[in-house]
């Protein structure tokens, strides 16, 4: 690492299509005819990229241009299968990926935060003198020793931001989240966001909301198949994206 807190170089992430597909009479007649479909797809291909410190990222492309796969390479959920990926592992990294990942829907709200936030290196101890301020964020009050499973989507959602910002993240990597939710607690997380940001904590956002990226970023990726397209000032690779997406989407 070169003061970076993600480096990566060359990386190709490839994904093998359903195995039975394959041995399908529809496959097998489309070989015959010499239009064998592909088995396999470069989710990313040949990236090569870094992440500084501080970094206020966005990611942009269309439905299935590797946005996703990225955020989760940082995350380190996929390992490529190609290239190198280098992650400084000294900062503390939140990914809200999907949203609720470690909860279960037979236990509260309260149990939930403290089984969460374990998986993100907190004590029990810790979440349970916070959990009055993760409730009061989620705006969930009498709700929180029920079992999850009997809240709404919303509630789910407000708790599950409410616990990841509360855990004083150094890294906050976030995949087309800000879509969920009503206005008035989007507008609660994007000043929390806000405020990280300013504090100096590292954020990779992924939506295809290019106003709010535009705002909030200080540099914008855009990938399309898996490909680097352009890497550069949010208005100007923002403004190539909207001028040109229909030519890379045909």
């Amino acid at each position: 690492m070169t003061g970076s807190v993600f480096e990566l170089k060359n990386v190709r992430v490839t994904f093998r299509t359903n195995a039975i597909e394959a041995r399908s009479l529809k496959y097998s007649l489309a070989s015959w005819l010499g239009r064998k479909p592909r088995t396999s797809y470069a989710a990313l291909s040949g990236v090569t990229m870094s992440v500084a410190p501080g970094e206020r990222l966005g990611v942009i492309g269309r439905n299935g241009a590797g946005k996703s796969t990225l955020l989760r390479v940082l995350a380190r959920v996929i390992v490529p299968q190609h290239g190198h990926v280098a992650v400084d592992t000294a900062r503390r990294i939140v990914p809200l990926l999907d949203l609720g990942v470690g909860f279960h829907p037979d236990l509260s709200g309260a149990e939930n935060c403290v089984l969460a936030g374990s998986l993100l290196g907190l004590s029990p101890a810790r979440i349970t003198a916070r959990l009055d301020d993760i409730v009061r964020f989620a705006g969930i009050d009498g709700f929180i020793h029920e079992p999850v499973k009997h809240y709404s989507s919303g509630m789910y959602a407000r708790l599950a931001f409410a616990l990841a910002f509360d855990v004083e993240p150094d890294v906050l990597l976030i995949d087309e989240v800000f879509g969920v939710g009503d206005e008035f607690f989007m507008d609660k997380c994007r000043a929390r966001v806000q405020a990280l940001s300013s504090g100096g904590v590292t954020s990779v956002f992924v939506s295809h909301n290019l106003d709010f990226l535009q705002a909030e970023c200080n540099r914008l990726v855009w990938l399309d198949r898996g490909r680097l397209v352009m890497d550069g000032e949010p208005a100007v690779v923002a403004g190539n994206y909207r001028e040109r997406r229909g030519v890379f989407e045909d």
